[in-house]
């Protein structure tokens, strides 16, 4: 017995579902202007019979104009050679076995790109086509996306270049005249090589960090971390670095909520934003760590930490774009991706990360972080 018959008197019609069609939405109760993509439907005469709110933005044409009128006159799209995209397709008098146009770049009136994939609707397989069901989707944000990847690939190049370079000419050097140089210049020239290998270290570590914030798959190894004792670090470092210890002022608020996070990555946030502030700023720098309102819906508790200094600030217009890739602010060096990994980083734990100006008037950065203890702790 075949699915749809019944062989016997009475017997109950077993219907197989059919995948849903545009001229379905309404039964579904689908508006065709909530659809994301621009949808643009042709009957079997070839008007057109839907043209939804996304199609109007994508086009610049109004459904009201386009509603009724033939589909090439609608929807005038063109391939990246000029040929004339609808009678080069011909959908209503081509192949009969023909279901569809796969996604392609076409071009409309003005030279704007979209993105563009066509369906035929039969209704049999070799049928006279019944409706032309075409998907339009913006390609600006592809287009985003690529000269971003294109940006970070030139940046990185070019932040590359210079200590290969360096780290090629001195090894040249060494190996072709080594019995030339005293020792002191030896040990100058290794210790060159050996800074210029840490970044090159460097560069390719926020390489595969930007990578995996981007594609979410940036782990976050939770252990106990005492933020207090994490920062006091950092500004012991500084200070056997040369930095005077009065440039500082670690402010702990007591008692702090137990903070289970990613010590090496909050390792690494402390690092670029005490490194801003040192760099950029002036004066004192301040870092309080405060129990705080968890940023995370269901938490009571979190911890905050505030970075502060007395320099010049961030100007109003550009705070907007601080955790955006290749912000350098006033000051070239460097990469600019820093705060952009800090800003994933931060995310990553659950928390959030603002900016704004310090009361001494410099730049103010502020992270909070949720609890986040085990379940067996809670």
């Amino acid at each position: 017995m075949s699915v749809g018959t019944s062989s016997a008197p009475g017997a109950r019609e077993v219907r197989r579902p059919s995948a849903s069609r545009p001229g379905d939405l309404a039964e579904l109760g689908i508006d065709p202007d909530d659809l994301p993509d621009g949808l643009v439907v042709a009957d079997e005469h070839g008007h057109v019979i839907c043209f939804n709110a996304a199609a109007e933005r994508i086009t610049a044409v109004r459904a009201a104009d386009a509603l009724g009128q033939r589909l090439e006159k609608a929807l005038p799209l063109e391939d990246l050679e000029g040929r004339r995209w609808w009678q080069l397709t011909d959908p209503y008098g081509g192949l009969a076995i023909r279901r569809r146009q796969p996604e392609r770049n076409l071009l409309l009136p003005g030279g704007r790109e979209v993105l563009v994939s066509v369906r035929y609707v039969r209704g049999e397989p070799t049928g006279p086509v019944r409706r032309v069901v075409v998907s339009l989707r913006d390609t600006e944000a592809r287009r985003r996306t690529e000269r971003s990847h294109a940006e970070l690939i030139a940046t990185v190049a070019h932040e590359l270049r210079s200590p290969l370079t360096s780290v090629k000419g001195f090894t040249a050097t060494l190996l072709a005249k080594w019995a030339r140089f005293t020792d002191d210049q030896k040990r100058l020239m290794l210790e060159t090589v050996d800074a210029d290998a840490d970044r090159v270290t460097r560069l390719i570590a926020e390489l595969l960090d930007i990578s995996r914030i981007d594609s979410g798959r940036l782990e976050v190894r939770r252990q106990p971390v005492d933020m207090g004792a994490a920062v006091g670090r950092h500004i012991q470092a500084y200070v056997a670095a040369g930095q005077p210890a009065d440039r500082f002022l670690l402010r702990v608020e007591q008692p702090l909520p137990d903070l289970w996070a990613d010590p090496d990555k909050i390792d690494q946030v402390l690092s670029n934003l005490i490194e801003n502030a040192v760099r950029h700023g002036d004066g004192t720098v301040t870092i309080d760590v405060t129990a705080t309102a968890s940023p995370r819906e269901g938490e009571d508790t979190g911890t905050s930490v505030t970075v502060s200094d007395e320099g010049p600030g961030i100007p109003e217009e550009s705070m907007n774009r601080v955790f955006t890739r290749f912000w350098r602010g006033s000051k070239r060096g460097g990469t600019g991706l820093g705060l952009y990994i800090v800003k994933g980083i931060v995310e990553a734990h659950g928390g959030a990360i603002e900016v704004g100006r310090a009361s001494g008037g410099g730049a103010q950065f502020r992270f909070t972080l949720p609890v986040a203890a085990p379940a067996y702790l809670t």
